[in-house]
């Protein structure tokens, strides 16, 4: 638990190169703003955590449950990409640290590459091929405007997913991932990150594939089996693959690209390239940014992934309490009753919970005793209370 006052000098830290409009976001904020340009590995991120109070992260580095241990003066996490799995969300919501992403900005830049890759592999552009069909497995943001784009460049669209998602256009939907391989001829992934995604797509899903078919993956590297992929594309039954990403990437340029794809000619290798437009990583930078900047000084959690959601506006002359709390039954009472004791007058307040977990925002006038900030600290509920001016 943690009093930080709103005029005290919040440090971000920013890896794996995020775009620069983030760090104009912040420092207009009044952030002080560090960079690093390559991802950091778990005991390197784990020394440099201290004092940090927003984290800045792209798709390599991960942020456990034991960097978050170490980071006790961290306030939130931002994912400047859609996927949050290499954040403990569990973790960063027991410790108080409110995590955000982006979950619409480079949508378009991944179906782009998609699109420019289905045509290069079907038209062999390495090898010269022509016809194609696309099948979508996994019909969320991504999949739902690819299936748009391949539709209108006169493609037939069928599609798999595990929830009950609407068609559109002329798009069929398949009710099992079995009848989408036996009648589409391109399969491309868009999955999320979940762990019970691991090893989603393998060996038998490959054999059910239709001969010369072509494969494409710009999800999550774990998703798929990929020595079956390559035994499935040296016999001839794939015709050809696009893959974007990898269950081990390199941390940073100049570090070994390891792939058991490596040099086989019927591949396009990319490196985790599909949200990386300028335009993409633009928005996605002022979008994040943006969003902890408003977390660290007004307490707002709006499209928060892991705590509670609340959008408070601050009322003039009144100082704001932002209080993490384990959703239990009389947290709020036990908040007013505190506060009615030593006559403090609440001007705002707006309390909401998401499982296990309660946020409250109250506005207060600026003079109340010290002993108001003990009790609320020393709530058995409490995990973290923040006093924004």
């Amino acid at each position: 638990m943690d009093v930080m006052a709103g005029h005290e000098k919040t440090h971000a830290l920013l890896l794996e190169n995020i775009h620069p409009d983030a760090v104009s976001r912040l420092q207009a904020a009044g952030c002080v703003v560090e960079t690093v340009s390559s991802a950091l590995d778990e005991d390197e991120l784990i020394e440099r955590i201290p004092g940090v109070h927003l984290l800045g992260v792209r798709s390599k580095t991960q942020v456990t449950a034991r960097v978050l241990e170490a980071g006790s003066d961290l306030l939130g996490v931002g994912a400047f990409c859609i996927g949050t799995d290499q954040i403990d969300l569990a973790a960063a919501a027991r410790a108080g640290v409110a995590a955000f992403n982006a979950p619409f900005s480079n949508t378009r830049s991944v179906v782009e590459l998609a699109l420019a890759e289905i045509i290069m592999l079907a038209r062999r552009a390495m090898e010269k091929n022509t016809a194609m069909h696309a099948g979508i497995v996994g019909y969320g943001n991504i999949g739902t405007q690819l299936s748009v784009l391949a539709e209108a460049l006169g493609m037939r669209v069928y599609f798999y997913d595990s929830a009950d998602k609407l068609a559109l256009g002329n798009a069929k939907r398949c009710d099992t991932l079995d009848e989408l391989l036996e009648v589409a001829e391109t399969i491309t992934l868009h999955v999320d990150g979940r762990l019970g995604n691991s090893g989603f797509f393998g060996e038998e899903q490959f054999a059910r594939m239709r001969p010369r078919s072509l494969f494409l993956n710009l999800s999550r590297g774990f998703v798929i089996d990929y020595p079956a992929l390559r035994r499935h594309l040296e016999s001839g039954h794939i015709a050809g693959a696009a893959i974007d990403v990898f269950p081990k990437e390199p941390k940073g340029r100049g570090d070994e690209f390891q792939s058991e794809l490596r040099g086989l000619p019927n591949v396009i290798l990319t490196p985790h390239i599909g949200g990386s437009t300028e335009e993409a990583q633009a928005d996605i930078g002022g979008f994040v940014a943006n969003k902890l900047a408003q977390y660290a000084s007004e307490g707002n959690t709006t499209l928060s992934v892991n705590l509670p959601t609340i959008a408070l506006p601050q009322s003039p002359n009144t100082r704001r309490i932002a209080h993490v709390h384990h959703n239990t039954p009389g947290v709020l009472a036990q908040v007013n009753s505190i506060l009615a004791e030593h006559s403090v007058n609440i001007e705002g307040q707006l309390l909401a919970t998401r499982g296990e977990y309660g946020y409250l925002l109250t506005d207060v006038g600026v003079d109340y005793p010290e002993d108001v900030l003990a009790r609320l600290r020393a709530m058995e509920q409490s995990i973290r209370l923040r006093v924004l001016s």
